[in-house]
């Protein structure tokens, strides 16, 4: 632990995270696909960099979020037809957030999903904007790209403790 405060943690931590999230975000756009390589690399970043911006108590036990979250999105792929790439991206996410804040993580994730949501469907129904991009399979497909509003919720939270 390198006795950072948890603004500054934040703040590194959330420009370690900002070019997995643009390729997350681009990715379920494009391909309604989130890669392992991604989850796997933002899980690498809370690896490598959570002992040094963490105490290590805090860090450890964040790993219990990352487990209910991974147990939980298994769950609800099996279940609710819901994309095995969001559950393990949800996950590998998970420990980036502190405990204490679950509420409030739970209401940015409930904004970014609606904003999320309503964005993508509108410039999809928007000729001009859709062209922009005629290859995205999202544009085409009935379910969401999830990704999108988890990559939000992500960056968005730790952007908010930082600043």
């Amino acid at each position: 632990m390198l006795g950072l405060s948890v603004q500054t943690s934040a703040l590194v931590f959330l420009v370690l995270v900002t070019p997995i999230c643009a390729w997350v975000a681009w990715s379920d756009l494009k391909t309604m696909k989130i890669p392992n390589k991604a989850v796997l690399s933002l899980l690498a970043v809370f690896i490598v960099a959570g002992p040094f911006l963490l105490p290590l108590d805090v860090w450890a036990w964040r790993w219990v979020s990352f487990a209910v979250v991974l147990v939980a999105g298994i769950i609800l792929n099996a279940v609710a037809h819901f994309g095995a790439g969001d559950a393990k991206f949800g996950a590998a996410m998970a420990p980036f957030f502190a405990q204490s804040n679950l509420s409030f993580v739970i209401f940015l994730l409930t904004a970014f999903l609606l904003a999320a949501f309503v964005a993508h469907r509108l410039i999809r129904a928007v000729p001009s904007l859709r062209a922009l991009a005629p290859d995205w399979v999202s544009w085409a497909r009935a379910d969401f790209p999830l990704g999108l509003a988890l990559v939000g919720t992500l960056w968005g939270y730790l952007a908010i403790v930082a600043f």
